[in-house]
């Protein structure tokens, strides 16, 4: 697999990650009494643990260039010191503290079976799969969206930027404005993490590992769609 072919599969699995529900959690059409639960499981699932999971690829890395880009990820989600101030797991927490959720359910979260499916999944590749699968499931995966294409190609949709008084939670479920300190966080840093993470996977990932990085990355696709289909079902949505 050359580098063309490698980021072209790359990006296709990226432009699946859509899911069906969606539209009915941007749209405010999930209960006010069962919002907790998505919360709640992203959480658990990935956003409470994913610096230690960026951090599983830094230690795993030989290659010194891909650590300082892994460590400044890492250093930014776990500290909020270049641009947010707070860790971004704790930032997460202002949602559901701005929503007037019980904040002990996040202490102890019970995951659903695809959320621990999917998160065995990550802790499995990151700790096991070596630097490049652990990279690309995380910073590719987990922080990329289905326009990652246009991260790359200037022609190319980007990913949406609405006006924060158009977020769903503050449109929909009155979050207050100054609770979404993760989204602004978010938007401050995400177009170096997007490019540094597409540095990465194609300037540095070895072209004999490419075709385990695609596995993963369908698997991680594959766990995900069923991850989201179970929160859809605890939320009460239906197709």
């Amino acid at each position: 697999m050359d580098r063309d072919d490698f980021r072209e599969a790359l990006l296709e699995i990226m432009e699946r990650k859509k899911h069906w529900a969606w539209p009915s959690f941007t749209n405010g059409r999930v209960a006010r009494d069962r919002l907790h639960i998505h919360l709640e499981q992203e959480y658990a699932t990935y956003v409470r643990d994913f610096p230690i999971m960026v951090a599983r690829a830094y230690i795993a890395c030989p290659i010194a260039i891909v650590r300082r880009e892994l460590i400044e990820n890492v250093y930014e989600e776990e500290t909020g010191g270049l641009h947010a101030g707070r860790p971004h797991p704790e930032l997460f927490l202002e949602y559901p503290r701005g929503l007037s959720m019980e904040l002990s359910r996040f202490e102890q979260v019970a995951l659903l079976p695809a959320a621990q499916r999917y998160r065995a999944f990550l802790d499995e590749t990151t700790l096991q799969g070596g630097w490049d699968v652990g990279a690309a499931v995380t910073t590719i995966f987990i922080e990329g969206t289905a326009f990652e294409r246009g991260e790359l190609d200037p022609s190319a949709p980007r990913r949406p930027v609405p006006a924060l008084e158009d977020h769903p939670l503050v449109r929909h479920y009155d979050l207050p404005l100054s609770r979404l300190q993760l989204t602004k966080a978010h938007r401050a840093v995400e177009g170096e993490h997007r490019a540094a993470a597409w540095r990465v996977m194609l300037d540095h990932v070895a072209s004999g590992r490419r075709a385990a990085v695609i596995a993963a990355m369908e698997r991680a696709l594959e766990l995900w769609l069923s991850y989201r289909d179970g929160i859809a079902e605890a939320c009460g949505l239906t197709r």
